[in-house]
């Protein structure tokens, strides 16, 4: 039987979504273990997370430096023997740095669980911080960033955020050469100290687990010394970047990086879906209004996207994209003329939907293993939102209205109210 391309197939709209309950323990001492047990395949991910960001931070880069230096040396065991150690039973190892928290996260096969656990233990209470591995981590961090420096895509990003929050909040500040340099090991214990070393923090386990593993996590993780949660600073972000344009110059540059966008909001605010549908709308995928104007029609860049980025007390909108110098302002009128059309023009009803089937299927198609399902329960225990808020995340997708996206972009995407940051000049 011959396949009649000219006729779409049938498919199903996906209305609702059922993400799977963690179990949760309580271990010795006081701290939460989240078991996600589903998946195939005998392996698990161990995850320790600690409320150690920037947000904590007392000098620039020094939690980034606390979490990199537990696999620098351990009390008995160099970071040779460490790696060595991991590499024998098949784990692979990262150190993870957010704005927000720091985290240990190791992958590995289910047997082989209680050998990495006291190891990860080791790297919790009892990092050595050798002087010899902390320079070198120094004069690696240095390079990269110079590297980094050299692209005015990293360059327009992290002065995007400089202007939104101000320089001096954990959310707008990056690490600097000069910074990197003046950081002293000194300043690294003491960010260890306060915020890793007898923090709270919280365990995740994902994969398959047995009944056994959550003992063996009880009898390390659960036996370390835990004391009372350190406070932290409160930051305000900036007001003052308002309808400004900010050129990051480049003469040699043959193109132009553009970030246009505002501080928003987090998951917690009540808009948050709303504004979803309306960004997915103008620049949220590959079919989004950005794309088929600016790339399809106008041929100005490869790629245009914008997003909404959310942190645990603050958020922001950004619209991206890189373009040849020449057509920058250009780029930056029709991203205008887009924000505009979606203010006094409703969304017709096939495009919108086409969107909303869109956002379904693709939230759908993120929980296919143990470690995509982790990642999302791992959202709603960190920033306390609740149980329900992926399970009803489809349903208030599907409820967004033409009306809605129209209010969204009136209230959120106003261009006076938004900073452009030019990389490489105009």
């Amino acid at each position: 039987m011959l396949l009649d391309r000219t006729i779409a197939p049938d498919f199903k709209i996906i209305e609702t979504v059922n993400l799977p309950e963690p179990r949760t323990y309580t271990l010795d001492n006081g701290i939460a273990l989240h078991v996600i047990n589903i998946g195939e395949q005998p392996v698990v991910r161990l995850e320790c997370i600690f409320e150690a960001g920037n947000w904590y931070e007392s000098e620039v880069a020094a939690s980034y430096f606390a979490i990199k230096m537990l696999l620098e040396g351990v009390e008995g065991m160099t970071s040779q023997e460490i790696n060595e150690a991991f590499d024998n039973l098949g784990a692979f190892t990262e150190m993870s740095h957010t704005s927000d928290r720091v985290g240990i996260v190791v992958y590995c096969l289910s047997r082989f669980l209680p050998d990495v656990l006291p190891l990860v233990q080791k790297m919790i209470g009892n990092p050595t911080f050798p002087e010899k591995e902390f320079q070198e981590l120094k004069n690696i961090t240095i390079q990269n960033l110079k590297v980094n420096k050299e692209k005015t895509a990293y360059l327009a990003t992290t002065e995007f955020r400089a202007r939104l929050f101000g320089a001096a909040h954990p959310y707008g500040h990056s690490q600097s050469e000069e910074g990197i340099e003046a950081l002293g090991l000194d300043a690294v214990r003491v960010h260890y100290d306060r915020f890793i070393r007898n923090s709270k923090f919280t365990v995740v386990l994902a994969g398959q687990i047995a009944e056994a593993d959550v003992q063996h996590v009880n009898a390390t993780l659960g036996q370390n010394r835990v004391d009372a949660a350190v406070g932290s600073g409160i930051y305000n972000a900036s007001e003052s970047y308002h309808g400004d344009e900010t050129i990051v110059e480049r003469p040699e540059s043959v193109q132009s990086s553009i970030r246009m966008g505002r501080v928003l909001f987090n998951r917690h605010h009540p808009d948050y879906s709303k504004m979803l549908v309306a960004n997915e709308i103008l620049g949220g995928y590959f079919g989004s209004r950005l794309m088929k104007n600016i790339r399809e029609e106008k041929g100005l860049t490869y790629g245009i996207s914008s997003h909404l980025a959310t942190f645990r007390h603050e958020g922001y909108f950004m619209i991206g994209t890189d373009v040849k110098k020449e057509f920058t302002q250009q780029t930056i009128d029709e991203i205008r003329k887009e924000i505009v059309r979606l203010q006094t023009e409703l969304v017709g009803p096939e495009e919108l939907q086409t969107v909303k089937n869109f956002m379904a299927g693709e939230f759908t198609g993120s929980l296919n293993t143990a470690f995509e399902v982790a990642d999302r329960r791992k959202i709603l225990l960190l920033d306390s939102l609740p149980a329900n808020f992926f399970n009803q995340y489809i349903e208030r997708i599907h409820a967004t209205t033409a009306e809605d996206v129209m209010a969204m972009a009136n209230n959120y995407l106003r261009p006076e109210d938004m900073v452009t940051v030019i990389a490489g000049g105009k």
